[in-house]
């Protein structure tokens, strides 16, 4: 007996359900103070709210308990006496018109908490409306007021049979009411009494037979799933009768305790959803992570199963296609993940149910929002677009506001995502705010008036999820974008165009706080399977009262494990939550601040990393490794990047590819090696896409280092004319930030060549963009390369290029790398150096200082430019002070890194292959 089969997803009201509400009534007497009748101790109170705490979430299950069932758990728990049993089959015995029903109901209100219920006592046991079993008698309520008057009768039906079931006769709830101490014998029909002794015997042999067989005997058969799922580890010992004085046994593993269902699934149902489908993500963990550790029939074996006893869980099927792909029938793989697209469709991903209920077209909208998401991956920007605008429209048509909602959150990351001019063509006909616009209004514009629509309805709907992902969007709209007024005109319009850390960092908290949603009972977020990581892991949530306690025993029974419900977060929330961190990471990088990059990192990558997509947790290791290259050196990046890239170099355009490149390309430079550096750089270029506004970061860095190759080169024409043309296309889509960088590397370009005149302007707009957009690091890097601009211009502007240096120097030797602490402390020696007005015989230490930092911060990244710049000034200043041995040891070191500089070694190590 597996149960009672009932409709899926629709909450009705149920026989069983009906007996949870005669329990709550007897659980919370309208009338009751204190402890009620029959219990005598709280733990006995306590005991029955938490068996329905259980029942009650476990009525949303496909199938639900009989009668007998429910019986026979009650006593298991409930040893004391037949009273709790003998009244819950009285009271549906009494069940017999419709009146009836309308009564019992009218006094189920009478449990809960509410101002009807006018002045409550202390000790009086009441109901919260808000709480689990609150709501569950509120939508219990709710379900029978919605019955017509057939269906009521079909309840009463249903309750008749229901009742039936059961072996042993009662007395009736009148009669019990009337001569409470009347002999229950003679007025009870025993006329099963023969069949219940004959179940009986049929039952203890079985038992016997699994003794005798070495199996352990499971504590319950037929219980409903989550009621499975709460006893899931129990397994009671031979000889063991439910009594109070009953030893429970100690938990055994989750896998365990599975693979001893799989061994006899026949007539046993297995466990709850979340356990399911808990088990179907471990095991595709474990084929995708291990591919040859399961043989193909055996687990074909357990699917099938599966699939006969709970035909809903489609994800047997794409289990089916991993295994098969796994030993290398493609066939077969094809055909289920086929399977599992047809079952699926439209089911998992986003919660996109129709509002209107009108379901007569079927998820036309839901499979367009897919679509364009589809070219969105695949590098058609301008398709996902189009697609995109017509899922608006179908979704208004439709009235579907969730897949609305979903669907401009989409638009607005595509936005963000890709380089894009104009949308007026593709979203003004579909979209009736983007239509009111016109064409006035800019792309960053639209995109965050689409956001904020986005949001508002995310939030109207209690879309949790996209909640968060909408503030997580806005967060980085925010880091890149100055946010302008709408309609800026007038006296009293705002002119400071400057960017907001402040809503960043407040959007980022918004979409962070997600996780606490989980941390109150009545999360509106539970959904199947969600939960399922903290059975696997048996991460149990502790409750305080001592149920289960043996008082003749030493052997405490594990009543947390009995009663506890799973407390882990789903991993779509743990990804959003991490996704959170990255972008803080990105933020204090942009920002400046090296350390509080690192700490955000060093969170994702130790926290986050195992609910993560691998483009994540690539970014994360990433950074960490970019940290050690600039704070630490090539060599412990190099050392760090072994470990790491064979793990994600199977992902294509892996963010460890691309960091490799730019780490080889970065070290080639700074050794000589330019035609080395120009290959790195061309096979960056290569991973772009050919797409215009698709991969713009990858092309922007592709382009910045072609630049700097040429030079590196000292090729300045063609730096600049590559410079130029890459400011045009950054300013073409909105990209400011790279537009500073670019800016950035003008200046550098004409200050090398000679142009120094030229060159101020560059670094004075470069300074311009860091301060809209608080880019304080690269703000100071600007600053240091305006101070060499105005050194190289003559001796007289020494002090000025020096005051610029100083008010640079706090933030490049708090955060700058080894590089740019290197550059910042040449050009301090340089601007002391130039002015007439120093004497270095006076001050010696005040430049060799600086310039023996420079050199060993050089020499561990191998910078041979500057490192022979750096010797070059210590061998002057140690001939004007006259140390001969000094002078020719730094001689030395300039002439071996002119000459590294000069003939370059190529070297074709393992690195570079």
């Amino acid at each position: 007996m597996a149960g009672i089969l009932k409709a899926p997803g629709v909450f009705s009201i149920t026989p069983h359900k009906v007996s949870v509400c005669v329990l709550l009534q007897v659980y919370a007497g309208p009338n009751q103070l204190c402890i009620p009748y029959p219990f005598s101790t709280v733990s006995q109170h306590n005991r029955l709210g938490l068996y329905l705490l259980a029942l009650t979430k476990s009525c949303d299950d496909i199938l639900e308990p009989k009668l007998e069932d429910l019986i026979n758990q009650l006593r298991e728990i409930w040893t004391s006496e037949d009273w709790l049993t003998d009244h819950l089959t009285s009271r549906l015995s009494s069940l017999s018109s419709a009146d009836d029903l309308f009564n019992f109901f009218t006094e189920m209100r009478g449990i809960l908490a509410g101002v009807e219920n006018g002045v409550v006592e202390d000790d009086q046991i009441i109901l919260d409306p808000n709480s689990n079993l609150g709501i569950f008698v509120r939508r219990c309520i709710l379900a029978f007021n919605l019955l017509s008057f057939e269906g009521v009768c079909h309840l009463l039906t249903n309750i008749s049979l229901y009742r039936k079931e059961v072996l042993s006769g009662h007395v009736p709830y009148e009669d019990e009411l009337v001569d409470s101490g009347r002999d229950i014998e003679s007025t009870t029909d025993y006329e099963n009494m023969d069949l219940e002794n004959f179940v009986y015997e049929r039952v203890t042999e079985e038992i016997e037979a699994k003794r005798r067989a070495g199996k352990k005997i499971p504590f319950h058969l037929h219980a409903s799933r989550t009621l499975v799922s709460l006893v899931e580890d129990f397994k009671i010992p031979e000889k063991t009768k439910f009594k109070e004085s009953c030893k429970l046994k100690e938990a055994s593993p989750y896998q365990a305790s599975m693979d001893d269902l799989f061994k006899d699934m026949d007539g046993v149902f297995l466990c709850s959803n979340w356990q399911i489908q808990g088990y179907l993500s471990q095991q595709a963990d474990a084929i995708e992570k291990e591919c040859n550790s399961l043989p193909l029939n055996a687990f074909e074996l357990i699917l099938r199963q599966l699939e006969s006893l709970a035909p809903e869980l489609h994800r047997v099927h794409f289990l089916r296609y991993l295994n098969c792909l796994h030993h290398d029938d493609y066939t077969a793989a094809l055909e289920n993940l086929h399977k599992y697209f047809d079952y699926s469709a439209g089911i998992e991903g986003c919660d996109i149910a129709s509002s209107s209920g009108n379901n007569n077209f079927g998820r036309y909208e839901v499979a367009l929002l897919y679509l364009g998401m589809l070219h969105f991956h695949f590098g058609h920007p301008k398709q996902a677009l189009e697609v995109l605008a017509e899922a608006v429209r179908v979704s208004q048509q439709h009235g579907n506001d969730s897949c609305l909602a979903y669907t401009l959150a989409a638009i607005c990351n595509l936005l963000s995502e890709i380089g894009i001019t104009s949308t007026s063509r593709l979203l003004g006909s579909s979209y009736s705010p983007i239509a009111s616009m016109g064409t006035s209004f800019s792309v960053q514009q639209q995109q965050f008036m689409l956001l904020r629509e986005s949001l508002k309805r995310a939030e109207s709907l209690k879309l949790k999820r996209l909640v968060a992902s909408n503030h997580l969007t806005l967060a980085k709209f925010h880091l890149l974008h100055v946010q302008r007024p709408l309609l800026s005109f007038g006296p009293k319009a705002s002119m400071k165009l400057k960017t907001c850390p402040v809503n960043v960092c407040k959007e980022l908290r918004l979409s962070s706080s997600l996780i606490t949603e989980f941390n109150t009972e009545n999360s509106v977020m539970m959904i199947d399977g969600a939960q399922s990581t903290a059975w696997l892991k048996q991460l149990h949530k502790l409750i305080g009262s001592s149920v289960f306690v043996d008082e003749s025993s030493e052997i405490r029974s594990n009543a947390d494990s009995f009663f506890a419900q799973p407390s882990s977060v789903p991993g779509s929330v743990l990804q959003l939550v991490g996704s959170s961190y990255l972008v803080r990471a990105t933020a204090w990088e942009m920002y400046g601040s090296a350390p509080l990059a690192r700490i955000n990192s060093l969170v994702y990558a130790t926290c986050f990393t195992d609910n993560s997509s691998s483009a994540d947790a690539a970014l994360a290791y990433g950074k960490l490794i970019k940290h050690l290259a600039t704070y630490k050196g090539y060599k412990a990046a190099f050392a760090a990047l072994e470990t790491t890239e064979d793990r994600f170099m199977s992902v294509s355009k892996s963010q460890m590819l691309m960091l490799k490149l730019q780490l080889l390309h970065e070290h080639s430079l700074h050794r000589g090696q330019l035609k080395v550096a120009q290959c790195l750089c061309d096979e960056l270029g290569f991973l772009a896409s050919p797409v215009t506004g698709v991969d713009m970061d990858l092309k922007i860095e592709a382009s910045l280092r072609h630049a700097r190759t040429l030079l590196a080169a000292k090729q300045f024409s063609k730096a600049a004319a590559v410079a130029q043309s890459l400011f045009c296309m950054c300013y073409k889509f909105n990209l400011h930030v790279q537009n500073a960088n670019v800016l950035l590397l003008l200046a550098e370009i004409h200050k090398k060549s000679g142009n120094a005149v030229l060159g101020l302007p560059y670094a004075l707009a470069c300074l311009s963009f860091c301060q809209s957009f608080n880019l304080d690091l690269l703000k100071a890097s600007a600053t240091l390369t305006l101070a060499e601009l105005w050194l190289s211009l003559g001796a007289s502007h020494a002090k000025r290029a020096l005051t610029l240096t100083h008010s640079a120097l706090p933030m490049i030797l708090g955060h700058g790398g080894l590089e740019l602490r290197a550059r910042a402390y040449i050009t301090e020696a340089k601007c002391y150096l130039s002015d007439p007005c120093f004497s270095v015989s006076e001050n010696p230490d005040v430049v060799l200082d600086p310039l023996g930092q420079a050199s060993e911060d050089l020499q561990l990244i191998e910078y041979h430019e500057l490192a022979a710049e750096a010797f070059y000034l210590m061998s002057i200043i140690y001939d004007k002070l006259g140390k001969s041995n000094e002078r020719e040891e730094a001689a030395a070191s300039f002439r071996t890194h002119i000459t590294a500089l000069d003939d370059p070694q190529d070297e074709t190590n393992e690195q570079y292959n």
